[in-house]
């Protein structure tokens, strides 16, 4: 198990910077088995404008994408390696998406990732998305692993 990382090392760790960073903190990371991770969701969200002006919501596919970058952390962590060391994961699949309920501004978003297989450079995760202990999301992640020139 690892120390608890907080956003200065999580930007060692994802090349994705403002606006598209969607992991605050991470709790927990077990490399090889699992993390559990925070995205505080804040009014002042970029995509909150547009969706919905009246009734704000976190798009679903923003939840994915932060299971995804969970994923990303936690994949790093297992093979001791960092995005700046010419490598980045792509996201390749999601499987059996399903949304709960809604994820509202003013939320903090638990992201809970299970690596379940590790293929050479492919990674398959079992993500699950939740707010105040409720499930939101849950998905199913397929990365891959690549280099970079």
């Amino acid at each position: 198990m690892t120390e608890p990382m907080d956003i200065h090392q999580i930007l060692q760790y994802l090349p994705h910077r403002y606006p598209f960073l969607l992991v605050d903190r991470v709790l927990e990371c077990e490399p090889g088995v699992r993390i559990r991770a925070l995205k505080n969701v804040s009014i002042n969200e970029p995509f909150f404008p547009g969706h919905f002006p009246h009734h704000p919501v976190m798009p679903g596919v923003l939840i994915i994408e932060s299971l995804a970058q969970a994923a990303a952390i936690l994949s790093f962590k297992t093979v001791d390696a960092r995005p700046d060391d010419g490598s980045v994961y792509y996201l390749a699949g999601v499987d059996g998406a399903r949304f709960k309920r809604p994820v509202h501004a003013g939320d903090q978003l638990q992201l809970e990732v299970e690596l379940s297989r590790h293929m050479r450079d492919v990674y398959k995760f079992k993500g699950v998305a939740r707010v105040d202990g409720q499930l939101t999301a849950e998905c199913e992640i397929t990365c891959v692993r690549r280099a970079i020139a």
